[in-house]
């Protein structure tokens, strides 16, 4: 008997760990199937999520243009170089889907990505199942991703990502403003990813980020376990909404121009800074804004994150002569032929000197504006206004509040005086502050005959083909009178043009053009130590003005800070050249010389064209015609459709060339050489201002490295 019991204990221990066994099974499926949340961990969700493919749809940036629909920035492609290792990417196929071949495929991209072939190789070598070919695969354009498809290399792929691009690169920079890549967090079917998206940083770009950004999209569907769709599942796909299209009021042509004239000047006298501005005097378009130093939005070289136009607040010196009077005059008390002492004025003990610090004897008080007298306007403010008066008028005139222009970080000035020292000096510009871009509000009073318009920036804003946006002129009610706009008309321009009376702006004048304007000298405030800088150096010279005199359709205003030479003769020829530039544009100027004729010309499509008679049909018109290759059809050209050209500006035109050699960029402007480059797809860095004068891939070698261009001013040996 005990045998036999023995015999049966085996069977029924295992038999009771069987039923255990079972017993927690049971229990563990009850638990699965009934409860829903199962050790913390929503079932339903899970499995969802484990079958559910999600992925986001990315809006297109929307694209900002000038006033004539040229692009000043856009998204496009850009690629990342990858390659296959893991050999069970190809498993038993024929044909190859991972790197086999690593020193012919590292020979064949080296060339092409920038990249030596041991470099490459190291990756390749790598125990992974793909890697990214870095950094010459990174960012590449889609040129470049053509030429690497052609070698039909095994393994290798790409990447595809947006990226911000700015054709024209340091130009009108601190208007269109440029983007950075953040990422940023997103919920898509309850799961959280990170995505990168281009975020607005300064300009127009941060100014209208929501507008500009559009809505991202997303698709969500059931897939098995290969990835593939699953039939008759519910598919949710949320369609992308791209960003609004923006145009700008920036007129490209009148933009170059500012351009260069402050490239030219920055190389010469190497200001602290310079800023040049003009508007539409009778709408209010910001036509061109161009300062230095600038920046290359696609570089980022950037030093200084403040607009000049909207947000460099300082004193303006004795360009607010021209409101000082205006004020007298418009009280009607002004008397501009009565005499006053010049030299100095002591007003409660403190002396205020004219700027020559003995002045001209008596002179009457229109002498004393031709000449920029500091004394004249102190004894108008004592004499024909109060402090009060002149507080109110500038107030009236648009100083001392924003101009509410659409750029972001505007400034207000500041119109704080009180004491009789604090008014005499705010009367010709000293403690108080202003901005470049009140001084063309205020001046468009004087074009205006009387009515202030405000400034604009935004054209129009398009989003999918349709305008919701188009900018309105903006008037305001008559502030001053006519009379008073023909005295001050009278002022300006004398201040000129009268060589007799010892006019101060001279040197603004332009053959052919009347011109209306003011100079001023600025001290610069201390405000560290308190007082002014009393350096040779330390001087702000500006300079108002509008032409044609009789009815001014152009307004400028520009300013230098600190120029190495402590004068203003760079702002001098800065400011004359542009407005003679600007003028033959505009067609102020009438030549007799038809030579000399300065006309305009609309850009079309040249591509797939043949290039020798697109070349001879832009001779004739007076381009400079630059053909890159020996080709015989035109594949690329620059500037773009619909561009509006003067004579002697220059046309690119690129064939169908199987190579394209390095072209010779001596004597070439910043801008022409940065639009030439792009065109070619050719990464490059600049070393200086103005115009190249030396060039690391000389003209007619092959392009395999970062080309450097050095530049100079071209009238220095």
């Amino acid at each position: 008997m005990k045998t036999g019991n023995a015999k049966w204990k085996a069977p029924m221990v295992v038999f009771g760990i069987f039923l255990v066994f079972i017993l927690l099974l049971f229990f563990q499926y009850l638990y699965l199937a009934i409860f829903p949340n199962v050790y913390g961990i929503n079932m339903k969700e899970f499995a969802e999520n484990r079958n559910t493919y999600s992925s986001l749809l990315q809006a297109k940036r929307g694209t900002i243009y000038d006033k004539d629909g040229d692009i000043l920035a856009q998204d496009f492609s850009s690629y990342t170089v990858i390659a296959y290792l893991d050999e069970s990417r190809t498993g038993s196929s024929k044909k190859l889907y991972h790197v086999a071949d690593k020193q012919m495929t590292a020979t064949a991209l080296s060339p092409l990505i920038n990249m030596e072939v041991d470099e490459i190789l190291e990756l390749l070598n790598r125990d992974a199942y793909q890697v990214e070919l870095g950094p010459g695969g990174r960012g590449i354009s889609e040129i470049l991703k053509n030429k690497i498809e052609e070698l039909n290399l095994p393994g290798i792929d790409f990447i595809e990502s947006y990226k911000r691009y700015y054709p024209n690169g340091d130009f009108a920079s601190y208007i269109v403003g440029y983007t950075k890549k953040k990422s940023i967090e997103i919920e898509l079917d309850n799961k959280i990813t990170y995505e990168e998206v281009l975020v607005g940083e300064l300009g127009i770009e941060v100014k209208y980020d929501e507008l500009l950004k559009g809505m991202n999209g997303y698709i969500s569907y059931q897939q098995d376990r290969y990835g593939y769709k699953i039939p008759d599942t519910p598919e949710t796909n949320q369609p992308a909404v791209d960003g609004s299209d923006i145009y700008l009021t920036i007129d490209a042509n009148i933009q170059r121009i500012l351009e260069a004239v402050v490239d030219e000047n920055a190389s010469l006298y190497n200001p602290e800074w310079i800023t040049i501005n003009v508007m539409d005097a009778k709408t209010g378009d910001i036509l061109g804004s161009a300062s230095s130093p600038s920046f290359d939005p696609n570089k980022l070289n950037i030093v200084n994150y403040e607009n000049p136009l909207t947000s460099f607040a300082y004193e303006p010196g004795s360009v607010m002569k021209i409101y000082t009077y205006m004020c007298a005059i418009e009280k009607q008390t002004y008397q501009g032929d009565q005499l006053y002492e010049s030299g100095y004025i002591d007003v409660e003990g403190t002396k205020i000197y004219d700027w020559n610090k003995k002045g001209w004897g008596k002179i009457t008080y229109d002498q004393g504006f031709i000449l920029s007298s500091n004394v004249a306007t102190s004894y108008i403010v004592q004499n024909f206004i109060t402090k009060d008066d002149l507080n109110s008028c500038l107030k009236k005139y648009g100083f001392g509040s924003k101009t509410e222009i659409n750029l972001p970080r505007e400034l207000s000035g500041s119109l704080v005086f009180n004491y009789p020292v604090e008014v005499a000096a705010a009367s010709y510009g000293q403690g108080i502050t202003t901005t470049p871009i009140q001084h063309l509000q205020a001046l468009s009073i004087i074009a205006n005959n009387g009515y202030m318009v405000k400034p604009n920036i935004i054209s129009k804003i398009v989003n999918n083909g349709e305008v919701t946006y188009e900018r309105q002129i903006q008037k305001s009610e008559r502030i001053v009178s006519q009379s008073t706009v023909d005295k001050i008309k009278e002022l300006m321009y004398a201040a000129v043009n009268d060589e007799e009376g010892g006019a101060l702006g001279l040197a603004y004048r332009v053959e052919g053009l009347d011109i209306l304007g003011k100079t001023g000298t600025a001290e610069i405030y201390d405000s560290e130590n308190g007082g002014y800088l009393t350096g040779w150096l330390d001087n702000i010279y500006s300079f108002s003005g509008m032409f044609p005199a009789d009815d001014p359709e152009i307004i400028i205003f520009a300013s230098v800070k600190r120029p190495n030479n402590g004068s203003n003769i760079g702002l001098k020829t800065m400011t004359q050249s542009a407005i003679e530039s600007i003028a033959k544009y505009k067609g102020y100027i009438n030549s007799n010389n038809n030579d000399d004729k300065i006309n305009s010309y609309q850009i079309t499509n040249y591509i797939n064209l043949n290039i020798k008679e697109v070349t001879n049909d832009l001779k004739e018109k007076g381009l400079d015609v630059v053909t890159i290759g020996s080709g015989d059809i035109i594949t690329k050209q620059y500037p773009s459709v619909g561009t509006t050209v003067l004579t002697g500006d220059k046309v690119f035109l690129v064939t169908n060339s199987k190579e394209i050699l390095m072209p010779n960029l001596l004597g070439y402007s910043k801008i022409d050489a940065i639009a030439l480059l792009n065109l070619l797809d050719i990464d490059y860095e600049l070393d200086g201002y103005g115009f190249v004068v030396d060039q690391s891939i000389k003209a007619g070698g092959q392009i395999k490295d970062k080309l450097k261009l050095t530049l100079k001013q071209k009238y220095i040996e």
